[in-house]
């Protein structure tokens, strides 16, 4: 059974649920030695083009497939072949198997490469060196690996990590500092930083410039500022929302920001599979409130196809604040 994310984790301060974290330290204590040992002995593939990593520090709930469809959506306006890669999580089919919207499910490839999808040929791969040997056999001058910062199976030519520039009302993207369970990271974020070649900080569409005291902590390391954006607006009147991603929180505050006229939101585990038990007790909720239902692209992919035309899907799009320093960044690693 998938457990939701702790929303206590990413609170600066440890709270209330100070015990809990001086509880799970020593599970955090080997959490990180085995990462680190991992990425340690770990011996990167070259796959014959440049891969370009778009990872993550935390567990989840960064906004990091949005800015791998940015970013693959950018190279490809720049007229270089680029493939995506994804490890499919979710997904049945352990690859390398090249993503076919028009034939795969959330349930046989997960729910992030059918979005990906959407900018160009993905690949799914539980080996990503496998997968990115497809990709390159299949035509990808450069790969954009969603997720692996951690991994070290396939060499980087850049290695960025998303990070949530979200810091109001005492949130903070790493809370406490600690490392899983004992809170949201993957890895120490000193560790994580060094092997980073640029951070990618995704504001909140609602929220002003990015905290002064988050971006010293990123030292000399260069910062992408991007923002979370909708692409069109919610739905008019009533809603009952709900979203089965890394911080459900934030598509309620961001649909609110919006507009929409929420009457509730259900949060559920990310990368939740929605059964029919569970579609039929929102739908009676947002009748009873005379209301529609509305959730995230990511979440929609996942509904059974006869639950589909009875949701609507909201969909936002990640965008480069300076889509100059994105090319001068990428510029070293593209193919001639």
């Amino acid at each position: 059974m998938s457990l939701g994310t702790p929303r206590w984790w990413y609170q600066r301060r440890s709270g209330p649920m100070g015990a809990t974290r001086l509880l799970l330290t020593p599970l955090s204590w080997v959490w990180a030695g085995v990462t680190a040992w991992k990425i340690a002995v770990s011996k990167p593939v070259d796959p014959g083009a440049p891969v370009i990593c778009v990872g993550n520090l935390t567990m989840g709930g960064t906004g990091k497939t949005p800015i791998v469809r940015a970013l693959m959506a950018h190279i490809t306006a720049l007229g270089v072949p680029v493939h995506g890669l994804s490890r499919g999580y979710g997904g049945r089919l352990p690859g390398p198997v090249e993503v076919d919207p028009e034939r795969h499910t959330a349930q046989d490839v997960g729910d992030e490469p059918l979005l990906l999808a959407l900018e160009g040929p993905v690949w799914v791969a539980r080996d990503r060196a496998e997968g990115a040997a497809e990709a390159v056999i299949s035509g990808a001058s450069i790969i954009v690996m969603d997720d692996g910062h951690q991994n070290g199976s396939v060499a980087k030519a850049l290695s960025l990590v998303v990070v949530d520039g979200e810091t109001r009302d005492g949130e903070w993207p790493f809370g406490g500092g600690g490392v899983f369970p004992a809170g949201p990271m993957r890895e120490p974020l000193k560790a994580g930083l060094a092997r980073a070649d640029a951070v990618v900080l995704l504001m909140p569409g609602d929220l002003g410039r990015p905290d002064p005291e988050l971006l010293k902590l990123f030292g000399a390391t260069p910062v992408l500022v991007a923002r979370l954006e909708p692409a069109q607006s919610p739905p008019r009147g009533r809603q009952l929302g709900f979203a089965g991603v890394g911080k459900p929180w934030k598509v309620e505050r961001s649909l609110r920001a919006a507009g929409c006229e929420l009457i509730d939101f259900a949060a559920f585990p990310d990368h939740f599979a929605y059964d029919e038990a569970t579609l039929q007790a929102l739908h009676a909720r947002a009748l009873d409130a005379g209301a529609g239902l509305v959730t995230t692209e990511k979440d929609w992919v996942r509904l059974p196809p006869h639950w589909r035309g009875r949701v609507v899907a909201w969909p936002v799009r990640a965008r480069f604040v300076d889509p100059s320093a994105v090319t001068a960044l990428l510029k070293p690693v593209l193919p001639p």
